[in-house]
């Protein structure tokens, strides 16, 4: 990047979102649920947003199993949503989740995130900018699973 030789130059430099600015960057992936994964359609479920620069990480997923049954009706809803808070505990770094809950932050994203065969699965992971990380979190919660 070259350095700004203008004061509008400079201007328009410090007024971009960065986290100088109170912008903090993060990186979200919508975790989604494969009812029948040899046909890889996928019904979202939560949203798990990271913000390593000021160690964010947090879960927000959909457990409620009346809820889970009426969107995916072939699964065992009670048992999935076992499954979904123990995310959650993994994610909120809960001692008795296990050792991987025990991990930083950022190990803890990369496992939730990381490809896998399961019927419980992350899509890709975006990247993103906000002053408040939980307020993404509610808004991407919000736009991809309460829809």
């Amino acid at each position: 990047m070259t350095t700004p030789t203008t004061a509008n130059d400079r201007a328009a430099v410090s007024s971009r979102p960065d986290e100088s600015n109170g912008w903090v960057a993060y990186d979200f992936a919508v975790l989604r649920v494969l009812e029948h994964p040899h046909l890889g359609a996928a019904v979202p479920v939560g949203v798990v947003v990271h913000a390593r620069t000021v160690g964010f990480l947090r879960l927000a997923v959909l457990t409620d199993a009346g809820e889970l049954a009426r969107r995916m009706p072939d699964v065992d809803a009670a048992l999935l949503a076992r499954y979904l808070r123990a995310c959650t505990a993994i994610c909120a770094g809960d001692a008795d989740a296990g050792p991987v809950a025990m991990a930083p932050p950022s190990e803890r994203f990369h496992w939730i995130t990381a490809p896998r065969s399961d019927v419980i699965q992350c899509g890709p992971v975006h990247e993103g900018l906000s002053e408040s990380p939980e307020r993404a979190l509610d808004e991407l919660y919000a736009q991809y699973v309460r829809r």
